[in-house]
């Protein structure tokens, strides 16, 4: 049995212009959205949970991988699609969670959490080893973290018992939370680069008797010179890869991972599947298009809805933002009003953390409810939700809270879908 990935990059490195959206959210409604699309293109869904979101400890969202992947199978059953179609990955699989403690009790808990991603049956995996633990040299260099990788590489295989596991290997910068500095000056990983990561990893995977493994390395990430900050986008310039395409010319079975695709505009998400990137990554801006749709309910409700009864969904989530600080206050520089206004409108969307607050659920549900017993005027609509007033307008989706902020997702996944399925 071939492993998850091998159909997409037989067909990729034989010419076929496709790739793979690579979905990176936990929020249910995000995975409802991706749901609803994939049943209407077709073919197969990914979607991946990062370390910090989900591992042993419950990450941010409070779930561990058996929890994540009875979501992702609720939502797909709901949606009619077969378990076969559905591909779960785990993102950054390495010791960034525990990065702060001594190196080897931080790999140790990564082990732990690898084997608890393959067991639930995780079957794309990324072995991400390239972040400095403590007592680690900084950079951490090849060697060392493709060692590393090895090591998690070998954990995931007992894991799996026998079930094949495709892997990706490598890292962009930076690591993962979003960008905590500048954007300026971004460029793309070089070839040199490239190819010294894939030599070690292939080094370091046949130094642990790994070689029978290493042909279902199927992805290597690597930056192409694409980012976003708390208020700007480094779009996708295919002239400045072109070096980089050529390392892939010595390695028919490996595709490119890119990171950090939000926002990129859809003809640049067309151009980097042309140039390789055949796994295409976005999850926050899946959920800033989230907040979009939600904002604008709210604006709408408070036109139709009496003070008392209205969720207070903004002035919830900000009040639970600075309760509990810590996953936007290093990233947001600035004075107090321009960090509030990146607290809210931010491209790095650090308030995806907060979606699974029960004060925040509460809000959301409350806003929706309250929606859902009134009739929303068309122009309201307009006003608020235009591309979705369209819709309604052409009879593809009804006039109803829910439908309207899982079209307003939709719409970013229909522009992914497009890239790496021309045609579909």
């Amino acid at each position: 049995m071939n492993d998850p990935l091998a159909p997409l990059v037989t067909r990729h490195r034989g010419g076929e212009p496709i790739g793979i959206t690579s979905v990176c959210s936990a929020h249910p409604l995000v995975l409802r959205a991706t749901m609803h699309e994939a049943a209407e293109a077709g073919g197969v869904v990914l979607i991946e949970a990062t370390s910090n979101q989900v591992n042993q400890d419950g990450g941010y969202t409070g779930m561990r991988p058996p929890d994540f992947r009875r979501l992702v199978q609720a939502e797909a059953e709901a949606a009619g699609i077969p378990e076969d179609r559905v591909i779960l990955g785990g993102d950054h699989l390495g010791p960034n969670p525990w990065r702060e403690r001594p190196a080897e009790e931080a790999m140790a808990l990564a082990e732990e959490m690898v084997r608890g991603y393959v067991e639930a049956g995780f079957t794309k995996i990324h072995l991400d080893c390239s972040m400095s633990c403590g007592g680690d040299p900084t950079p951490p260099g090849d060697a060392l973290v493709s060692e590393r990788a090895a090591r998690l590489a070998r954990v995931a295989e007992q894991g799996a018992s026998g079930v094949p596991v495709s892997y990706v290997i490598g890292t962009e910068v930076p690591v993962p939370g979003g960008a905590a500095e500048t954007i300026e000056g971004l460029v793309p990983t070089s070839a040199q680069a490239a190819r010294a990561t894939l030599r070690a990893h292939r080094e370091a995977f046949s130094a642990a008797g790994l070689d029978h493994v290493w042909p279902r390395v199927r992805g290597l990430v690597v930056q192409p010179g694409v980012e976003f900050d708390e208020w700007g986008v480094v779009d996708y310039e295919p002239e400045r890869t072109v070096a980089l395409q050529a390392v892939l010319d010595d390695e028919p079975d490996i595709v490119f991972e890119a990171h950090s695709t939000d926002y990129q505009t859809p003809e640049h998400l067309t151009a980097l599947v042309a140039d390789h990137w055949a796994i295409l990554k976005v999850g926050p801006g899946l959920t800033f298009a989230l907040r979009e749709a939600l904002f604008a309910l709210e604006t709408i409700e408070r036109e139709l809805v009496a003070e008392g009864r209205r969720s207070r969904l903004r002035a919830v989530l900000e009040e639970r933002m600075l309760a509990r600080p810590q996953y936007w206050d290093r990233y947001y520089g600035g004075d107090e009003e321009t960090r509030a206004l990146a607290r809210v409108y931010s491209f790095s969307d650090r308030l995806r953390y907060y979606w699974p607050d029960p004060e925040v659920e509460r809000a959301v549900e409350q806003l929706l409810a309250n929606l859902s017993e009134v009739e929303i005027p068309l122009p309201l609509l307009s006003a608020g939700l235009p591309l979705e007033y369209a819709r309604v307008r052409a009879g593809a989706i009804p006039c109803e809270p829910r439908a309207l902020v899982l079209d307003h997702v939709g719409a970013v996944l229909r522009d992914y879908r497009r890239a790496c399925a021309p045609g579909r």
